[in-house]
């Protein structure tokens, strides 16, 4: 009897590795909020079916970082202040409850190992600050990081992937608004962050999600129409 030959896991699809590639486009901020993806141009300069491209732009839909509309086609998502706030209050809503959970098991001063995977966080923001403090969307990327370990400090796995999941929608709105500060005093923010939500809980997110809001919506001039 030939021995079982071993199975290679499945590689990603055509689709999802299409979405791949558009989604940093769109996080680098080489395609700008409101700037139209046609399907037809897109299947001809990458090669792909025209089904191929539109799964990806589904995937990339799901995640709101496009819209697609009938007869409009895609196009990369822009936020009105309404849906900036909705998100915010969102992130609020999931970073608030981990918190208290985190609180509720472990008091106003979390153990090392909560609080060491937060600390390496700040630490690869810090890394990425110093390597490449104009790079702003690798920036944003690790700042976000931080805040996904702050939610995963709570050990909840739904908490965890719904807030995952906002993490698209809000560096596209980060890449495109860089607010005024150096990489160095985002960490040093969020180290406070990280003490305030231990002696403070939920309040001390609020507050934090409230100013960077309006930091954001500063940053973004009049709406455009």
């Amino acid at each position: 009897m030939s021995p079982r030959r071993r199975e290679t896991p499945p590689g990603p699809t055509a689709a999802a590795q299409l979405a791949d590639a558009l989604r940093e486009q769109i996080l680098a901020a080489r395609l700008a909020p409101g700037e139209a993806v046609r399907e037809e141009e897109l299947a001809a300069r990458t090669g792909h079916s025209r089904h191929t491209v539109r799964a990806a732009l589904a995937l990339l839909a799901d995640e709101r970082l496009v819209t697609l509309a009938p007869y409009r086609g895609a196009r990369v998502t822009t936020l009105a202040e309404d849906d900036l706030r909705g998100l915010q209050q969102l992130r609020c809503a999931l970073e608030s409850e981990a918190v208290r959970l985190t609180r509720e098991r472990h008091g106003t001063a979390w153990p090392a190992g909560v609080v060491g995977p937060v600390e390496e966080a700040l630490e690869d923001l810090a890394r990425v600050g110093r390597a490449r403090p104009d790079d702003w969307p690798a920036v944003a990327g690790a700042h976000a990081d931080v805040h996904q370990a702050v939610v995963d400090t709570a050990r909840s796995g739904r908490l965890s992937a719904t807030h995952a999941r906002l993490r698209s929608e809000l560096l596209l709105v980060l890449v495109h608004v860089r607010p005024a500060y150096s990489p160095d005093s985002l960490v040093v923010e969020h180290r406070d962050h990280l003490a305030r939500v231990q002696e403070q809980g939920e309040q001390a997110v609020r507050a934090h999600l409230e100013h960077s809001t309006e930091l954001i919506l500063g940053g973004r001039g009049p709406e455009r129409t």
